[in-house]
């Protein structure tokens, strides 16, 4: 059975609470899915633990109202403790392989990657999805080396599992991938940093449309 449905990669919204007050954060993500986001990754960098889950279960508790699967950023455990549908693990991040040894066959596994090698490799140990990037340089506080289009046209042909491109995009630029045979799109700033996010999700979803 297939863990992911690849309509739900069109539109991957990956938060960032930085400068928001919670209330406000989690009206920008409702706002959103209103808008049409398919996909939610939530990711706390700082947070502890246990603040990582109370907040896991808020957001929760909103994307299953939309019918929309729930990803954790790097954290197998808050996954598993919150009953999220799926983690994405990064290069530094618990292996893949391990990874679905510890949560089993039903819950999502995406990962990052920036090469084909890392992407094969990802893929044979049992990723459902990849998220591919930088495409441009960002806002937000993770680290980030940049990767060519043509990389992530030869990452999505060289794996049978569907690929998102990452970092910087929004409805102004995407044109950039144009002609790459991605599943869909990964954004951060463009929806979290929007006085809109249920517009700015349509105008997305809406420029995603002609690459």
């Amino acid at each position: 059975m297939e863990r992911l449905d690849k309509d739900s990669m069109k539109l991957y919204l990956v938060t960032d609470s930085t400068g928001l007050t919670e209330a406000l954060f989690l009206e920008k993500i409702e706002r959103a899915l209103k808008g049409g986001v398919t996909m939610v990754q939530i990711r706390e960098k700082d947070k502890s633990t246990r603040e990582y889950m109370e907040l896991g279960k808020k957001v929760h508790e909103i994307t299953r109202k939309y019918g929309v699967p729930l990803i954790v950023d790097d954290r197998v455990d808050v996954a598993m403790a919150i009953g999220a549908e799926g983690v994405h693990l990064g290069q530094s991040d618990m292996p893949v392989d391990i990874a679905r040894m510890i949560v089993g066959d039903k819950m999502i596994i995406g990962a990052t990657t920036k090469t084909v090698e890392q992407a094969k490799i990802a893929c044979e140990q049992g990723a459902d999805y990849l998220g591919v990037g930088a495409i441009y340089p960002t806002t937000t506080k993770v680290k980030t080396v940049l990767t060519s289009v043509d990389t992530l046209k030869d990452i999505c042909r060289a794996v049978p599992i569907p690929a998102n491109a990452i970092g910087g995009l929004n409805s102004s630029n995407l044109q950039i991938l144009k002609g790459a045979p991605i599943a869909g799109i990964c954004v951060v700033s463009a929806i979290m940093k929007s006085e809109d996010p249920e517009k700015a999700a349509r105008d997305l979803l809406e420029a995603a449309k002609t690459i």
